[in-house]
């Protein structure tokens, strides 16, 4: 059924129960996992408190190793599985485009991520990445609650 699923994760709880569910389809179905996480760039001018205290060598750093420990979950939970994975870091300021184009990159035939379940304004506000990618995404995408 599925060959290569893509699982792009947050760290956030919600992602964590998608990582589980998508590895548990991958051992079903026979599928490979990619995770990805996707961090910002470093800006000269910014509001994220963790750029305006870094270099822009320390920021990578730091986003280096927050990738590592978000990305160390699907890791986690490919091998719980017995299924075979890779795991990416990007960086850039749209998420939804880095998952969309990783995703096609990889050939993956399946995007798997969670959803926040925020609505109203706080959702409308804050924007919903997963919304962009079922938005603009061409690849099958499953929302993981």
């Amino acid at each position: 059924m599925f060959k290569r699923i893509l699982i792009p994760t947050d760290g956030s709880s919600a992602s964590q129960r998608a990582i589980l569910a998508g590895a548990s389809l991958a051992r079903e179905t026979g599928a490979e996992i990619i995770g990805l996480t996707v961090t910002p760039p470093f800006h000269t001018l910014s509001a994220d408190p963790e750029v305006l205290e870094s270099t822009p060598a320390q920021y990578e750093q730091q986003a280096r190793q927050q990738a590592e420990r978000i990305l160390a979950d699907v890791e986690s939970a490919a091998r719980e599985a017995q299924v075979p994975y890779r795991i990416e870091h990007a960086s850039g300021d749209s998420p939804y485009e880095m998952i969309i184009s990783t995703a096609r990159d990889a050939g993956c035939d399946l995007i798997l991520m969670a959803s926040h379940g925020r609505k109203g304004i706080k959702g409308l506000l804050l924007g919903s990445e997963t919304q962009k990618v079922l938005v603009h995404s061409a690849i099958p995408v499953l929302v993981y609650r």
